[in-house]
């Protein structure tokens, strides 16, 4: 009960600070990085049980789309990186289609700093199709703050995001943070809970009902330092928000320095 209480009360405090990211990348970041020389392929591969219906501003209707994003993330330092994102989108009705592609460079804090938080920045800029997404330039920032205490594990992301060309041009930074709380029931499993949500212009929120927030229930496999595992399911509470999705992350990484070491 105690690890209960523990989940709820940092996720509550979390949702005071807490996008969807389109969804097409679902994911809470960390402070951790992909190391020199090594590369990690990542494919997040989203379904919508039950989304938007209709076209809304020229934007396809998500209701039953399947959404598969390739992201490939290069380690330049032991304090940077650099990842490239391809998004596409399958409906029964539509077949499959080019979303957009994304650029996205990191740095973090040095180990060697000792910080009692993991500390890292992330810049996101990139191209999607109107169809998809009224703004078609986008660029974001996102300041990344982690901890491992013992089992648990909390990550808070309390990212914005800027209209570069399309209708939100006009508007200004968008409030889209996100937030995890995890618990490493064995050396293997770990499970928790992510949150995600589109708050509007930060000097104008908008309403509840327009906001955009999900609930995500998910579980995480530490199998081996070469693979990520995440999958889930999750809740949109608001209208402007999908109703239900589930989601599911596969990540595998390469050493290209290895084989070079004596």
């Amino acid at each position: 009960m105690k690890i209960l209480a523990a989940l709820l009360m940092l996720t509550a405090l979390a949702t005071v600070a807490a996008h969807a990211q389109g969804n097409y990348e679902i994911q809470v970041y960390g402070s951790d990085m992909v190391k020199p020389r090594n590369t990690m392929f990542e494919l997040h591969s989203n379904f919508t049980l039950e989304g938007q219906k209709n076209y809304v501003d020229g934007v396809a209707p998500t209701h039953h789309a399947t959404h598969e994003t390739l992201e490939i993330t290069h380690g330049i330092t032991s304090w940077s990186e650099v990842g490239f994102y391809v998004f596409t989108s399958i409906k029964p009705d539509a077949g499959f289609d080019w979303v957009g592609d994304h650029i996205r460079p990191r740095v973090r804090a040095p180990e060697s700093w000792h910080w009692p938080v993991g500390v890292s920045l992330s810049q996101e800029v990139g191209y999607q199709r109107a169809r998809f997404q009224a703004d078609t330039w986008t660029w974001e920032i996102r300041p990344i703050v982690d901890k491992q205490k013992g089992r648990l594990y909390w990550s808070i992301n309390p990212a914005f995001e800027r209209a570069l060309h399309g209708p939100g041009i006009h508007e200004g930074l968008q409030f889209i943070p996100a937030v995890k709380v995890g618990w490493n029931f064995t050396k293997v499993v770990s499970a928790g809970t992510e949150y995600y949500a589109d708050y509007g212009d930060i000097t104008n929120m908008l309403p509840l009902h327009e906001q955009q927030q999900q609930i995500f229930v998910v579980s995480d496999l530490d199998v081996s330092p070469k693979w990520e595992i995440n999958f889930g399911a999750g809740i949109g509470p608001t209208a402007a928000t999908d109703r239900w999705l589930i989601k599911g992350i596969l990540g595998r990484r390469f050493d290209w320095g290895r084989s070079s070491r004596p």
